[in-house]
């Protein structure tokens, strides 16, 4: 059975929690009006971060929605570098970084 989306992102932000050198970012499609619209996710050290859409000020709330589909998962060397990313791993599902091996 599928996790809710929700659900995915509190499981993966507890595994990130214990991986302080690991970030997890998240890319897919957001439904909108007019058909869909591209979204990054980045997950490091327990916290979910959008870095294409703004988010409301209450961490209670998923940052995306259910409806939301999840294409590509990287799992990067943390902290970030964005001049000189380091991919470890990636996937086409988020579900496969719910197993705490896959972030070593």
């Amino acid at each position: 059975m599928a996790l809710k989306v929700a659900e995915l992102l509190l499981q993966l932000e507890e595994i990130s929690r214990s991986r302080p050198d690991r970030v997890l970012r998240l890319r897919g499609s957001l439904p909108v009006a007019d058909g869909l619209e591209p979204f990054e996710l980045l997950i490091f050290r327990g916290f979910s971060s959008s870095v294409s859409h703004p988010t409301g000020f209450d961490p209670d709330q998923p940052l995306l929605p259910e409806a939301a589909r999840i294409e590509q998962t990287e799992l990067l060397q943390g902290p970030l570098n964005p001049q000189a990313e380091q991919c470890l791993s990636s996937a086409s599902g988020a579900q496969a970084f719910l197993e705490p091996a896959a972030w070593l």
